[in-house]
């Protein structure tokens, strides 16, 4: 397990003295007057309260690798991956919409989110997105494919470096993927980053859920991450115990285990148009 871990910090490590090169070169942004919480829309799976501005495409392909516990046998996960691509567009400065596919489970997805506050202290955003699960068998009622998430966002930037964020969340199955679990489920997220550079941060997000059964399987994800602001789009490397992307599904089906090395690496990388 140490050898799988040293392995992808090895990596990790190596991409990014790669971008700090780029970085470097790049010629440094005009101070804001008011700088956002966070640089990117996620913090690493955790919804950031940034939204896209008016007339704004982005692309996000959200990638996660099988799990690293495979060792060798899976090179390290490589050869169980899970891709999701979303477009996001900004209807206005307040309000983006978002459509996405997810490979796990084959899950497409729309989603909204909508700013309520952009102003010192607090930013306030709310996030709805409804997922529709198409691997399950051809009998099963469309209405049982449906799940659901919907957050309350509140992120402060408490200086120059530090940004803290709270959500509140609801999260609704119409089919649960365990038997024992819950319909409706409640959680609270948790999320930070810490700027290091212009350029570089290091993020985390960690999500109680209040409702999960004490037999189930699944557990509350952790997610560590680091930003790389590369100017043109941010890329987000990333370690988490969930391989899904989509909030219902690391919300309530986090299945690795950091104690054990069962966690998983993965990346985001976002383009705007």
């Amino acid at each position: 397990m140490k050898k799988s871990i040293t392995l992808v910090w090895f990596l990790t490590i190596a991409t990014l003295g790669q971008s700090q090169t780029l970085l470097n070169e790049l010629a440094l942004d005009k101070p804001e007057s008011n700088p956002p919480a966070f640089k990117a829309m996620k913090i690493v799976n955790l919804q950031s309260t940034k939204i896209a501005d008016r007339g704004d495409w982005y692309m996000y392909v959200s990638h996660r690798f099988g799990s690293i516990q495979g060792g060798f046998d899976t090179f390290y996960g490589l050869d169980k991956a899970n891709t999701k691509l979303e477009m996001i567009y900004g209807l206005s400065n307040r309000i983006q919409l978002g459509l996405s596919r997810e490979s796990l489970r084959q899950t497409f997805a729309g989603s909204v989110k909508a700013r309520l506050l952009q102003s010192l202290p607090l930013r306030l955003a709310i996030y709805s997105t409804a997922n529709i699960n198409s691997s399950l068998p051809d009998e099963t009622d469309f209405q049982q494919r449906l799940s659901f998430a919907n957050q309350l966002l509140v992120a402060k930037r408490i200086n120059s470096k530090l940004s803290l964020e709270i959500a509140p969340t609801h999260v609704r199955f119409n089919l649960p993927v365990e038997e024992i679990q819950k319909f409706d489920q409640l959680a609270l997220g948790l999320g930070g980053r810490y700027k290091f550079t212009k350029r570089l941060s290091i993020n985390a997000d960690y999500i109680y859920n209040f409702n999960r059964s004490e037999e189930s399987s699944y557990v509350n994800p952790l997610s560590i991450g680091i930003d790389i602001d590369t100017g043109g789009h941010i890329f987000q490397l990333m370690f988490s115990n969930a391989q899904s992307a989509n909030e219902p599904g690391f919300i309530s089906n986090a299945e690795g285990n950091w104690s054990e090395g069962d966690i998983y690496f993965g990346f985001h990388i976002v383009r705007v148009f």
